[in-house]
C-alpha cells in the first residue's frame, strides 16, 4: 500500500509540475499584454479629452454668440439714446 501511495503522490507532483510549466511560457507574453493594454488606455484617454474638449469649445461658442448678441443689443439702446438727444426735433 505504502508503493501505492508513493506512486499517486509521484504522480500528483508529476502533474502538477507539468502543469506549472506552461504557466512560466505564458508570462513571456504578458509585457506584450501590459504594453497592449497601455495603448488601448491611452486611445481610450484621448477619445475622452478629444470629447471634453469639443463640449468645452461649443460651451465657449455658445456663450460668446450670447454676449455678442448682448451686447449688440446694448449698442442700439445706446445709439438710439444718442439719436433722441441729438434729433433736432
Amino acid at each position: 500500500m505504502t508503493i501505492r501511495k508513493t506512486a499517486v503522490l509521484c504522480s500528483v507532483f508529476m502533474g502538477t509540475m507539468l502543469l506549472a510549466q506552461p504557466s512560466v511560457s505564458l508570462a513571456q507574453d504578458s509585457p506584450k499584454q501590459d504594453m497592449k493594454d497601455a495603448g488601448h488606455d491611452t486611445k481610450d484617454a484621448a477619445k475622452d479629452t478629444g470629447r471634453a474638449t469639443k463640449h468645452t469649445a461649443q460651451k465657449t461658442g455658445h456663450a460668446v454668440k450670447k454676449g455678442t448678441n448682448k451686447v449688440a443689443g446694448k449698442t442700439e439702446e445706446g445709439a438710439a439714446k444718442v439719436k433722441d438727444k441729438t434729433d433736432p426735433n
